[in-house]
């Protein structure tokens, strides 16, 4: 089994994590240099990462890839409410990837523009949510989820893209679990 990703991805952090004690090769690519972003488009028509491939199964998505794992190792579905929750983590995922690579393409993320805004808003909404969540115990067990939650975190504060300070139970969640299995070796920094 092979996943392929960047090492600086949330959305490939998580799922390595969830790998971290299944024998799989994590094979880094990145995707911004030509020989990785060829070797990519022959792989996946997505043109995104992560991408799994398991003997002649290849899977597209971080999600797909999480129920596909779920089925191979006979690991508990994520319940509704948990996916509600793996939801809002993915939506601000997803809005601070666009601000980076608008960032990244010269655009200035502060400019009153409807794009801007809305990543901006979505951003503040989504983690207002996931700190109240984490403040009333609902990451307790170190699973999918709480990964995902640690992921968009501690990316969010390797991309020094939001203050976090508002986000207190957040930043706390992040030194709680920063010695889980895998943590450290996944760490953004080290890519």
């Amino acid at each position: 089994m092979q996943l392929y990703g960047s090492t600086s991805s949330p959305f490939v952090r998580r799922l390595r994590l969830l790998l971290a004690e299944r024998p799989h090769e994590f094979i880094s690519l990145n995707i911004f240099e030509s020989a990785d972003r060829e070797r990519l488009i022959a792989l996946n028509p997505t043109r995104k990462v992560p991408m799994l491939s398991d003997g002649e199964q290849v899977v597209f998505d971080s999600g797909v890839i999480y129920r596909y794992l779920t089925q191979k190792f006979a690991l508990s579905p994520l319940s509704w409410p948990q996916e509600n929750l793996l939801t809002i983590i993915n939506a601000a995922n997803d809005s601070l990837v666009e601000l980076l690579l608008c960032k990244r393409s010269g655009f200035d993320v502060r400019d009153n523009k409807l794009f801007f805004n809305l990543q901006h808003e979505r951003v503040q909404a989504t983690l207002k949510i996931l700190n109240s969540k984490v403040s009333a115990g609902e990451f307790q067990q170190w699973d999918y989820l709480s990964m995902s939650l640690y992921c968009l975190v501690d990316w969010i504060c390797f991309r020094e893209l939001v203050d976090m300070q508002p986000f207190g139970a957040l930043l706390q969640f992040k030194i709680a679990h920063q010695d889980e299995v895998g943590v450290a070796e996944t760490d953004p920094r080290l890519g």
